[in-house]
């Protein structure tokens, strides 16, 4: 009998047992304006939600300006909203409720988990004004789970997980890596391995601009350890180019610089580049017989199982033409021996 109860709560003002009524019979401004007299969390919830049912999306939206601003209830509108598909317009409502007085952190976090969902081109706007009031772990992980990495590089810089903000741009490039960015970034991160990992990223992604790398690292990065780097790199090259003059420059270049253990590893790295003669030359002159030991024992054992194979192919050879081939059997068809 929602007539009479309409009739009957008018009369003694009660506004939130009015709403209730009203929200039966169907009249959804009216249900609102009664809300605004009861100004009850809970009536607003419940004309929110009968609004949302009857697809009254601009009133349910007003009631649930009134509801977001508590943030023990947000969870449950945003539920509400989500479980029916309403995903446009829980956007829309909680966009609105940025600008309220009582806005806080939990309005701009679930906004932000929204955009990374649904309209991820909203993210970086939504962050660059309002990172500092969203609760950034949360954040972080709706932007990973949508792939949004350089939105993610950008929370991991703003939380300052410098380190997972580098490898994000590393192992992502095309999305997330930005120049300016990563050399602000890779300054400041704590694990030096990463500087190494970066320098190996910009030889196989980036090598024109890897100078510019080495200017913001130069002050950071153990020299030595570095120069080996570098010689390890030049030497994979040159195996791969399969080109023996430049493996050989590389060679002399390591002499050239003092750099013995390079000159070793080369050897072995190149092996099948470098003429022996050369090696040999080049050990003598620069008194690293010894280094290059291991070197030619390696030649030495090669050139011996090759003569060994040549030895039994000449002896099988031999053997053949020694075999006396047995004579034919004749036949004598006349009847004769």
């Amino acid at each position: 009998m929602y007539e009479a109860a309409k009739l009957l709560y008018s009369s003694v003002s009660n506004f939130a047992r009015l709403a209730s009524t009203l929200v039966h019979l169907g009249e959804y401004q009216a249900a609102v304006d009664s809300s605004r007299k009861a100004n009850s969390t809970r009536t607003w919830k419940e004309v929110c939600f009968a609004c949302v049912d009857g697809q009254e999306f601009r009133l349910a939206q007003l009631c649930g300006l009134h509801i977001v601003i508590h943030a023990d209830e947000l969870e449950e509108l945003i539920h509400y909203y989500q479980d029916r598909g309403y995903f446009e317009e829980l956007i829309s409502l909680l966009e609105a409720a940025l600008g309220l007085e009582r806005a806080h952190m939990g309005m701009f976090t679930e906004l932000a988990i929204l955009y990374s969902k649904f309209k991820p081109q909203k993210m970086p706007e939504h962050l660059e004004l309002f990172w500092s009031r969203v609760n950034i772990p949360k954040v972080l992980r709706a932007a990973e789970q949508a792939h949004l990495w350089a939105e993610l590089v950008f929370l991991y810089d703003k939380y300052e997980e410098y380190d997972n903000a580098v490898l994000t741009m590393i192992n992502h490039p095309t999305d997330a890596w930005r120049e300016g960015q990563f050399k602000d970034v890779i300054a400041k991160v704590a694990n030096v391995e990463l500087y190494y990992k970066a320098l190996q990223f910009y030889l196989d992604y980036k090598p024109l601009l890897l100078n510019d790398l080495l200017l913001v690292l130069a002050p950071r990065l153990d020299h030595t350890r570095t120069v080996g780097f570098f010689s390890k790199d030049a030497m994979q090259h040159a195996a791969e180019s399969r080109d023996a003059e430049l493996a050989e420059k590389l060679l002399q270049w390591f002499l050239e610089e003092g750099k013995r253990e390079c000159f070793a590893a080369s050897l072995f790295t190149c092996y099948d580049l470098l003429p022996p003669d050369v090696v040999l030359e080049l050990a003598w002159r620069h008194n690293l017989v010894d280094l290059a030991m291991p070197y030619f024992i390696q030649v030495m054992r090669e050139y011996l199982s090759k003569v060994d194979r040549l030895d039994a192919s000449e002896s099988l050879r031999k053997r053949e033409e020694h075999v006396v081939e047995p004579a034919p059997l004749l036949f004598d068809f006349d009847g004769h021996d």
